[in-house]
């Protein structure tokens, strides 16, 4: 676990999971004001991360990504949580400042975009409600 988030963080998240393989930079590949990931080419392009448990590998590009992440909460337009499978500190920062849950876990392709999770917050674990 890297960061429980806030005061407003519960102690389970359940929610729906946006996967992609592919690092993501937070300055200028997300759109703070829309939530609408705007990198050309990226695997999510023109995809949304409001209120999704956004999983990916690890963050790129400008320490400014922190900043990027914080702006999308204050707009309403960020994750709920971010997994990680090595994190790094442009995200782990974002998280922090932001109140966002952060975890670092390799979820080895068991967890697909649209399936339903639960994670526990406290212990760090995460359950797939959706037996797909």
């Amino acid at each position: 676990m890297i960061n429980k988030g806030g005061a407003e963080t519960k102690k389970e998240i359940s929610g729906e999971v946006l996967v992609t393989k592919e690092a993501i930079s937070f300055l200028g590949g997300i759109d703070p004001k829309t939530g609408i990931v705007t990198e050309k080419g990226h695997e999510l392009y023109n995809k949304s991360i409001k209120d999704k448990i956004l999983i990916f590998p690890r963050g790129k590009g400008s320490t400014v990504g922190s900043y990027v992440i914080y702006a999308a909460k204050k707009e309403g337009n960020a994750p709920m949580a971010i997994i990680n499978a090595h994190a790094e500190p442009i995200v782990a920062v974002g998280a922090i400042i932001s109140d966002i849950a952060m975890f670092e876990a390799d979820t080895d392709n068991l967890i697909k975009t649209g399936d339903v999770i639960k994670i526990d917050v406290e212990k760090g674990e995460i359950e797939k409600l959706n037996l797909n």
